[in-house]
C-alpha cells in the first residue's frame, strides 16, 4: 500500500457505504465526515469513500500535519465495496490493504488465535 497508516489502539478506518461526488476535494470531504459521520476528521481516522463508478476510491487521513488525500482508479476490473446503506463500515487495516489493492476483502476470514492448553499435572 502506498500510505503507512498510523497504526494506534482505537484506529478506526471507516468506509462511507454511499458513493460520494468524485469531484470533491479534501475540504468537501472533511465537511462530510464531521456532517453525515459526525466524527472529527482531525483525529487521525482513515476515511475511505467510493465513486458511483466501483474502479474509484478515496481516502481521507490526518497524518498530524496535514491532511492527505489519495486517490485511486483500477485499470481493469472494480473495487468490492459493502451494500450501500446510510452510516459507514469499519474495516480493519488488512481489510483496507485489501480493498486499495482490489482484492475482495469481503471473502478473507481472519484466522482465529490458536491457544494451547497446558496440562494440569
Amino acid at each position: 500500500m502506498i500510505i503507512d497508516l498510523p497504526v494506534r489502539p482505537g484506529l478506526r478506518i471507516l468506509v462511507t457505504s454511499r458513493p460520494v461526488d468524485f469531484r470533491r476535494g479534501m475540504d468537501s470531504l472533511s465537511t462530510l465526515v464531521k456532517e453525515t459521520l459526525a466524527t472529527d476528521p482531525y483525529a487521525g481516522d482513515v476515511f475511505v469513500f467510493r465513486a458511483k463508478r466501483a474502479d474509484r476510491l478515496k481516502i481521507l487521513v490526518w497524518d498530524g500535519s496535514g491532511l492527505v488525500l489519495l486517490s485511486k482508479r483500477l485499470e481493469r476490473g472494480r473495487f468490492t465495496w459493502p451494500p450501500v446503506q446510510d452510516g459507514a463500515i469499519t474495516l480493519s487495516a488488512a481489510q483496507l490493504t485489501l480493498l486499495f489493492s482490489g482484492v475482495d476483502w469481503s471473502q478473507v476470514v481472519p484466522r482465529t488465535a490458536f491457544v494451547a492448553h497446558q496440562g494440569t499435572g
